[in-house]
């Protein structure tokens, strides 16, 4: 069992960046790959980033590309998104979630990640 925690969320205005950051806070995500996905308000919750289990693969959503970057940090349990160059179409809530099936390409399709955390809002200001 897997308890995620995300935080960093806010308010920015565009142009600006924002660093999200996802704790473990029972058990650990170590052996799982990690992504970051978001959903806005009506639409489907679509993949940010991933990054997998060795923390030497990673993939991105085609929209976020060059302006975000996802890593994690396996002794401290905790995965990040930096978001840079933020746009008003980044304004979601972004969730973390947690997938045994990713040791070394992480999946892109959110039913194929068993842990997620409670989301955390973004807001860009045009």
């Amino acid at each position: 069992q897997v308890q995620l925690v995300e935080s960093g969320g806010g308010l920015v205005q565009a142009g600006g960046s924002l660093r999200l950051s996802c704790v473990a806070t029972q058990g650990t995500f170590s052996e799982y790959a990690v992504g970051w996905f978001r959903q806005a308000p009506g639409k489907e919750r679509d993949l940010v980033a991933a990054i997998n289990w060795y923390a030497d693969y990673t993939r991105y959503g085609d929209s976020v590309k060059g302006r975000f970057t996802i890593s994690r940090d396996i002794p401290k349990n905790t995965a990040y998104l930096q978001m840079n160059s933020l746009e008003p179409e980044d304004t979601a809530v972004y969730y973390c979630a947690a997938s045994w099936y990713g040791t070394t390409i992480p999946p892109v399709i959110p039913a194929a990640y068993e842990y997620w955390g409670q989301g955390t809002q973004v807001t860009v200001s045009s």
